[in-house]
């Protein structure tokens, strides 16, 4: 799954990217407000880590942008400012959640995962179907009630899948839900995820619709 970093700070950025690269996040980094307003836009994010205190565009602005648009994407606000005035503008504006600094990476991750959940509904860590489920907390998928770890890419494919279950995604689609800026994308990557997921579920988990794309079945 793809992540949307919003930091300015050197060293907080890049020990966050690198710690979300190692549980599987394809991150893509911006250090102002006006490049951030940009990736967001042009960028298909799970999920967005927002800091305030930005150059050129604060975040509370690069978030109103966003909302005023219409872009539900989760944001987590991670920042210095703790007033509880700013956070009550943070929340108003259309942030999710709100986390001050210095934070632990564990509880980043645990508030990641809720404002994730929370967009889907869901009231615990499951998404998807009846048929098919994704578990977010275990990274697992559940399917006729069998559970199979996943590897980081399988839980990104699984998760753009089942995040609206019965949407048909294109190959480009699928691409950019998976893979970050900068990263070798084969031209059968797709296919070979789609393949590795039906050897470890059966044919029937992923549908192909010729000439579209995938989808999960929405039952």
């Amino acid at each position: 799954m793809r992540v949307l970093l919003i930091e300015d700070d050197a060293m907080i950025g890049a020990n966050l990217a690198r710690a979300l690269e190692g549980v599987g996040w394809s991150v893509d980094w911006v250090k102002d407000g006006v490049l951030a307003s940009s990736a967001w836009l042009d960028g298909d994010y799970s999920c967005v880590l927002l800091d305030l205190g930005l150059p050129r565009d604060d975040g509370i602005q690069v978030l109103r942008k966003a909302r005023a648009r219409g872009d539900a994407t989760p944001v987590l606000i991670l920042t210095a400012r703790d007033s509880v005035e700013e956070r009550i503008q943070g929340l108003d504006t259309g942030a999710d959640d709100y986390l001050l600094k210095p934070f632990d990476f564990q509880e980043v991750l645990a508030r990641m995962r809720a404002i994730m959940r929370r967009s889907h509904g869901a009231a615990d860590s499951l998404i998807g179907t009846k048929e098919i489920q994704l578990d977010m907390g275990t990274r697992e998928v559940i399917f006729h009630g069998r559970r199979e770890q996943l590897t980081a890419r399988e839980y990104a494919l699984m998760y753009a899948l089942l995040e609206r279950p019965g949407a048909i995604l294109s190959r480009e689609q699928l691409e950019n839900r998976i893979y970050g800026w900068g990263e070798e994308v084969i031209s059968n990557a797709v296919d070979v995820l789609i393949h590795g997921m039906r050897r470890k579920l059966g044919n029937e988990c992923i549908s192909n619709v010729r000439g579209l794309g995938w989808r999960v079945r929405a039952l």
